[in-house]
């Protein structure tokens, strides 16, 4: 809430399903001054069967409301017009919308642009999840500052908690917020995948429902070897369809916050990626019913905490390539000049060798 700018008129969230959208915006309701003012409505509500948005905002504003949420705005045919014509039409009213991640605002609805800012609503980062299970109000840090000042940082959170006590169990199940009200974390993820694939995606992306199968079993084959460089064509044909068809379904994952995409450093077509990752580790458990690689885990949650603010290649001479800098993910004991490497098991480190779990403190 605090990277937020409240004074926009129209502010648009996106975040995957059950990341907590909802409970976002019912918090900032409560928090919003006079019960009147704010309203929070649900757009699959069938009262939406016979009215509409402008309608809704129209007979919002006459009673002196003046902030409109609007949740599961993608179920809503044209919606993009019509908060254009309320933004036109109602200059005292400010309206946040919340959707998928696969709905592209600026691509699909030229109406918008310029005119909303979109936010995005990640899950739990490693500091948030140490937070709700210890009380603790650690604060976030920069990349930059990890980088240069990890040692006294780290010697500071150690000084009041045992964060690799804590780690382990967030890379199983403390990605998304089902932790604070529900015990099988594992069965409400895979409902909430499945509720991806068969809704947000086919919805959206306008997938025929006899297809959902091809992709369900990509995802399937791409959770079981992640992180890895994809041979596409042997995806088409384990998938039984096109290699054109494989790379749309994977940048429909990308979009839906399921996989990530690494391309390699200096690759400006970016048409094939060099490997691919699950977007969490949390999704890492989700086809390995044997156990999940402790090397593949870690640097999957590399990419996820880094991912979410920083724009991130695949390097020539490290994992990862992010402005100029390289980094390594692991326990190799070869060390390459210019390389920072992010180790696991370790509580502090020293010079270029900054403990993995550090990295969780960046959001």
């Amino acid at each position: 809430m605090d990277d937020i700018d409240w004074s926009a008129r129209l502010i648009g969230i996106k975040g995957s399903r059950g990341i907590g959208k909802t409970t976002f915006l019912l918090n900032y309701a409560k928090s919003v001054s006079g019960s009147k003012k704010c309203l929070y409505v649900d757009l699959n509500n069938f009262y939406f069967a016979t009215h509409t948005i402008i309608a809704l905002a129209d007979n919002f504003c006459k009673i002196g409301g003046d902030t409109l949420l609007l949740d599961q705005v993608y179920k809503y045919p044209e919606w993009s017009k019509e908060l254009r014509y309320c933004y036109d039409n109602y200059p005292s009213l400010h309206i946040v919308f919340a959707g998928s991640p696969v709905m592209r605002l600026k691509e699909a609805n030229p109406e918008l642009h310029g005119l909303v800012k979109v936010y995005s609503l990640e899950g739990f980062s490693f500091r948030e999840y140490i937070n709700y299970k210890c009380g603790t109000e650690f604060q976030k840090y920069s990349l930059d500052e990890i980088v240069e000042n990890h040692e006294l940082i780290a010697q500071d959170i150690i000084r009041k908690v045992k964060p690799l006590a804590y780690f382990e169990d967030y890379l199983n199940h403390g990605f998304y917020p089902y932790i604070m009200n529900e015990n099988d974390v594992f069965s409400s993820i895979t409902k909430t995948v499945n509720l991806i694939l068969e809704i947000e995606i086919s919805y959206l992306q306008q997938i025929e429902h006899k297809c959902m199968p091809k992709l369900r079993k990509l995802l399937y084959l791409i959770a079981q070897s992640a992180p890895f460089q994809p041979n596409v064509s042997k995806l088409a044909t384990e998938v039984d369809t096109s290699r054109a068809t494989v790379m749309n379904y994977m940048v429909y994952l990308k979009q839906a916050r399921l996989i990530h995409l690494l391309y390699q450093e200096g690759d400006s077509n970016q048409k094939k990626p060099a490997h691919i990752y699950m977007q969490n580790p949390n999704l890492m458990y989700l086809c390995n019913y044997g156990g999940v690689g402790k090397e593949e885990l870690h640097k999957t949650f590399f990419f996820n905490q880094l991912g979410y603010k920083n724009e991130i290649t695949r390097g020539t001479a490290g994992d990862f390539c992010i402005d100029g800098k390289l980094f390594a993910v692991g326990s190799s004991k070869k060390s390459k000049p210019g390389v920072i490497y992010a180790k696991e098991m370790i509580e502090t480190g020293e010079k270029n060798i900054v403990p993995l779990w550090l990295f969780g403190f960046l959001y």
